[in-house]
């Protein structure tokens, strides 16, 4: 009688370089779908040397991840290297394996290639494939194994042919492949597809005496193959749920940084419209009105030039402080001289004076103020102090001979009114601005809850302007 033994190669399952998917692809790749998960480049997360540790890989890792299919070719090049090994060695020994063998090895070696996307056919293909060769080969008849097999001495027969009723090894290879690059639920059902092939050979084809015995260990066999794909996989996605989040924070620091950005320019942006337009408006006020009594009234004539030297040097210092916020490896503003080294922001108790420079300039402007005191919140009394020298700017620009300006600023527990209502008067020459001193009001208001309202009146023009606070403040 002809003895027949079904092939198990020992083909070493070795590295595998599976791909890295990126956010969107593994987003598509969901567990209730079947589609497998493409392969992307790795991400710079897992590049770069002061990443988390838990994101970096190495060199070889990195390398299998670039070039997926050389991991692959590597991968079927050692299978079929192996497979004609085994056919070589067992033809010198002997035993008589048919040329149709090495036609098998041939297409399982291709569908080993294709093992990313067409882990399933190959794994399906593989069997039914080999029991169906079997059974052209040999026919319906069942293995017969000898007594001397079976008490543990292994005789070979030559002459004898050999055709395997299913291949262990390889369908180890494909499941593998469909438990780490498909769903949990095309795994699972590949293995039961497969396994039932694999019981239904060995029903067909094995020796009754080691059926139970077979059935199982093929069984336990794949299922380990299964299950250290599914163990590879859960330890991709747990990295691929690192990387993302590494990414998304990264994405969300950087965000935060542009707002912040964005943020103090817009304050600077702001603050240099304040200063300049202030400034420039005071000063060619205080230029004109002495340049208009230097020969009939020189004493006037040189206290205006004082004070215009004096607002120059104010803009001068206010101008380098901002600037110098823009460098920050820039050193400090050497102050000019007869001015303050560190002057700190103007705030609700310089209003006073404010008033009382645009008084220089000619402008018959009162200060009527009433109520507790502000909180010390520097930003809120600031933002008070630019709305009121906003408002006195815009009169001298426009209405630098009006006959009656009155700045009228109420506090209260929780809030702050300032209202600044002028007549109409003549503008002279107009000095033209840039239409941003109602938008900077409204910004700073805002910061504070507040609202910024102006419009013409009955005899002229009126700014009225609120801003809140609550009591945590104080």
């Amino acid at each position: 009688m002809a003895l027949t033994t079904r092939l198990r190669r020992r083909v070493p399952l070795g590295a595998d370089g599976g791909g890295v998917a990126s956010p969107l692809a593994r987003a598509a790749a969901r567990e209730d779908g079947d589609g497998a998960v493409p392969v992307a480049p790795p991400s710079a997360a897992a590049e770069d040397p002061d990443a988390d540790p838990a994101l970096r890989v190495g060199p070889v890792t990195r390398f299998m991840r670039r070039h997926p299919w050389w991991v692959d070719g590597t991968l079927a090049a050692l299978y079929a290297a192996f497979s004609v090994t085994d056919y070589l060695v067992e033809r010198d020994l002997g035993v008589v394996r048919p040329p149709s063998t090495l036609v098998l090895v041939a297409a399982f070696t291709v569908l080993l290639v294709l093992r990313r996307r067409a882990g399933v056919l190959g794994a399906l293909a593989v069997a039914v494939a080999v029991p169906l060769h079997r059974l052209a080969v040999l026919g319906p008849v069942p293995d017969r194994l000898s007594e001397d097999l079976l008490a543990g001495t292994i005789t070979v027969d030559v002459g004898t042919t050999a055709v395997s009723s299913y291949d262990l090894s390889t369908l180890a290879l494909f499941l593998y492949a469909v438990a780490v690059y498909r769903t949990r639920r095309t795994t699972w059902l590949t293995l039961a597809a497969t396994g039932a092939a694999v019981a239904a050979s060995v029903l067909a084809f094995g020796d009754p005496r080691i059926v139970t015995a077979e059935i199982g260990g093929s069984a336990a066999v794949l299922l380990v193959a299964v299950l250290i794909g599914l163990q590879i996989r859960a330890r991709r996605q747990r990295l691929f749920q690192l990387e993302e989040r590494a990414s998304q924070l990264a994405l969300e620091r950087d965000q935060r940084e542009q707002i912040a950005v964005s943020a103090e320019r817009a304050r600077i942006a702001r603050e240099m419209h304040d200063v300049v337009a202030h400034s420039l408006a005071v000063m060619i006020t205080l230029a004109e009105g002495a340049s208009a009594s230097l020969t009939r009234r020189p004493e006037q004539a040189r206290l205006a030039l004082d004070e215009l030297a004096e607002t120059g040097r104010r803009a001068l210092g206010d101008t380098r402080r901002l600037v110098g916020v823009l460098r920050e490896d820039a050193p400090a503003p050497v102050p000019a001289p007869g001015a303050e080294a560190l002057a700190p922001q103007p705030g609700a108790h310089d209003v006073a004076d404010l008033v009382e420079r645009f008084r220089v300039t000619g402008l018959p402007v009162r200060l009527m103020e009433s109520g507790p005191p502000l909180p010390p919140d520097a930003g809120l009394q600031l933002a008070m102090y630019r709305i009121v020298q906003e408002c006195l700017t815009n009169v001298l620009r426009y209405a630098r001979l009006a006959p009656r300006i009155d700045v009228t600023i109420v506090r209260t527990p929780r809030a702050v009114g300032i209202v600044v209502d002028n007549d109409a008067g003549s503008t002279g020459h107009a000095v033209v601005g840039g239409r941003k001193g109602l938008i900077g009001m409204r910004e700073r208001a805002a910061v504070y809850g507040g609202t910024v309202e102006a419009g013409p009146t009955a005899t002229g023009w009126c700014v009225r302007a609120q801003l809140r606070f609550d009591e945590e403040t104080r």
